[in-house]
């Protein structure tokens, strides 16, 4: 199982970047997937994450900025990050967390490293 991330790119403070991370290999069930980032000498912690029901949860220092969303099979999952500003500036993980087979219960979590981008101040 692999999470494949992509997007970022150059970007002006108060613009905008999409990422996006699909989830390929072999695996029974597919549930949370959702996004963190990780600036240098701090904490992963959590941006946005989407579960297998449809409930989202954001960070409070993203929410109403942020959106994220998943498509119908449920494999990829993107963020839309808008007014981007410097504070946003991190390496951005995507995760998810899958069940291999149907002989067990075992969810196994899995990570996915996502573009490095600066939003320049």
């Amino acid at each position: 199982v692999q999470l494949q991330a992509s997007g970022g790119g150059s970007v002006q403070s108060g613009g905008a970047l999409k990422l996006s991370c699909t989830v390929s290999g072999s695996f029974f069930e597919l549930n949370d997937m959702g996004w963190f980032r990780q600036g240098s000498g701090n904490k992963r912690e959590l941006v946005a994450s989407f579960s297998s029901k449809g409930r989202t949860l954001y960070a409070d220092s993203v929410r109403g900025r942020f959106t994220i969303s998943r498509d119908r099979d449920e494999k990829t999952v993107y963020l839309q990050m808008n007014s981007l500003t410097p504070d946003d500036t991190d390496v951005y993980y995507c995760n998810a967390f899958l069940r291999l087979s149907e002989d067990t219960i075992r969810w196994n979590e899995y990570w996915g490293q996502g573009p490095n981008f600066t939003v320049p101040s």
